[in-house]
């Protein structure tokens, strides 16, 4: 997979096990996205509250120390400036309390760490941002061609 359509999107990977998250920021940072990301919820919420521009889309493991997901997704739904972001809950169970309260609590999609490779979580990212165009919550960047044919002509 080359670069994405949505390339230059934020994304704030909140993942704690390293691996896991070191494959996806490095994926997503090939397609074109801009990551940052934390290893726990609390430091989540920290680069949350002191970064000026939100993110266009969150992905968060549900089980986490310090703030586990599902606290992180209540903080995040309540709060004006995070509300409509898009969320995509990160787990290693298939079917679980944490993802149903997930989905209670707002998120959009889930994803089952162990059964995705880089390239699907990559579909299911766009897939989101996707719906999130769709609704009115995120524009779409110009193509380069939509770029190209708006220059002033010389």
């Amino acid at each position: 997979m080359g670069i994405s359509k949505f390339a230059g999107k934020k994304i704030l990977l909140m993942e704690d096990d390293f691996f896991v998250r070191d494959i996806y920021q490095r994926k997503l940072k090939e397609c074109g996205f801009v990551v940052d990301s934390a290893s726990d919820g609390a430091e989540g919420m920290e680069h949350l509250r002191s970064n000026k521009t939100a993110p266009d889309l969150i992905m968060l493991d549900i089980f986490m120390p310090r703030m586990d997901g599902r606290e992180v997704l209540k903080e995040i739904k309540a709060e004006v400036l995070w509300k409509d972001i898009p969320v995509i809950l990160l787990t290693n169970f298939s079917a679980n309390e944490g993802v149903r309260d997930g989905f209670d609590l707002g998120a959009e999609e889930y994803l089952i760490k162990s059964h995705f490779t880089p390239s699907e979580v990559l579909r299911k990212v766009e897939s989101v941002l996707e719906k999130s165009v769709k609704d009115g919550i995120l524009e779409e960047e110009k193509t380069s061609d939509e770029t190209v044919s708006d220059s002033p002509k010389t």
